[in-house]
């Protein structure tokens, strides 16, 4: 115990010396812990103690929840853009290539220091799209995607506020709040109901996009790896192997998700093709059988009447297809098979006589 609290004191002493002091006091700021144990126990409630509390519940609604939770979070995310946009990158003032940290007073310097805490707070805002898919026993929506993104990143944005609150890695957070405008949306409009339903064809673009992201954000991360600036090489790694993960995941969610989707379709619209074909074939066969009988030379006649000739001018009545005579002697589904094809065995013959001079009436 003693060795952990000498662990944690030299930590401690390690990050009031080497982080920044401008955000030192500011609330979360001062150690990580309280972080960590915000996002230890999102992960448990989302993976064990909110679906067991919701085992005997029905789902709730929060129709009107939901509205109103994605109308702020795309106010919150577009607020954040433009705070970061106005503080550096949309200025002219950052370089895309290399922006080191600035670590001064400056107000527009601070305006940035603020939007990073901001921006970290917004983590935390996040964890509600989990709780309200527990809420609602969506539960194939926490995936492990889902809870391994939602429950990094509060951790991984801390480091950068406690540490380079502003430079380079700020452009993670410019690009993540514009998706996040577009995904908030999105969510918006699938939960004000079913009639919005045809304005969200783009779904998979909305993945697509997020994978975009990820590698505009690895790209403009590791080429700090190739050119003299002055910013930390460890927060270089720490921002580009993050999207090389995010990157992995969501590209593993949207092959599992609309390739398996597109290949699942196309083989039940081949396998209804070839049902359709199989049965209008069963179709015609059977009415051949039903419609079709046999003229003295094989060719195949109306039976409308039920009945035909035999040689001896007698009728020989038929019911349900079937016949008294010869006809079914190798069996009545043989026999119908005959019928459809046109053709008898040799060894049955159906021949009709004409009447004879001694039953006159027939």
């Amino acid at each position: 115990m003693a060795l952990i609290m000498k662990y944690i004191d030299s930590m401690h002493h390690y990050m009031d010396k080497f982080g920044d002091p401008r955000t030192k006091d500011w609330p979360l700021m001062s150690s990580p812990f309280p972080t960590l144990a915000l996002c230890l126990g999102y992960v448990y409630l989302v993976k064990v103690l909110g679906p067991r509390l919701m085992e005997n519940r029905k789902p709730f609604q929060l129709r009107h929840t939901l509205i109103a939770y994605n109308f702020i979070q795309v106010v919150f995310s577009a607020w954040l853009f433009y705070e970061i946009g106005v503080s550096g990158w949309l200025t002219g003032h950052y370089n895309f290539r290399c922006q080191p940290v600035d670590y001064s007073n400056h107000p527009k310097t601070l305006r940035m220091v603020h939007a990073c805490w901001w921006y970290y707070f917004s983590k935390f805002t996040e964890f509600f799209d989990t709780f309200f898919f527990v809420m609602r026993k969506k539960t194939s929506q926490v995936s492990t995607l889902h809870v391994i993104h939602h429950g990094c990143m509060p951790m991984s944005v801390w480091f950068g506020v406690k540490f380079t609150p502003g430079g380079h890695s700020t452009f993670f957070g410019l690009l993540n709040t514009f998706v996040h405008i577009v995904m908030y949306t999105y969510y918006l409009f699938s939960a004000l109901g079913p009639q919005f339903q045809k304005y969200l064809w783009w779904k998979k673009y909305l993945t697509t996009l997020q994978m975009v992201q990820f590698v505009a954000i690895m790209v403009h991360a590791f080429q700090l790896l190739f050119i003299d600036c002055n910013y930390p090489k460890a927060f270089v790694w720490w921002i580009g192997m993050h999207a090389v993960m995010f990157f992995f995941l969501f590209n593993e969610f949207y092959q599992s998700t609309y390739k398996a989707n597109k290949e699942r379709r196309e083989r039940a619209a081949a396998a209804a093709a070839l049902a359709a074909k199989e049965k209008e074939a069963a179709a015609l066969l059977n009415g051949s059988a039903a419609n079709g009988s046999l003229s003295s030379n094989g060719s195949a006649v109306p039976l409308a009447n039920g009945h035909h000739h035999g040689k001896n001018g007698t009728v020989h009545h038929y019911s349900n297809g079937s016949t008294n005579g010869s006809l079914l002697s190798n069996g009545g589904t043989k026999t119908t098979d005959y019928y459809v094809r046109g053709d008898l065995p040799a060894e049955i013959e159906i021949t009709q006589r004409q009447p004879s001079s001694r039953n006159p009436a027939q």
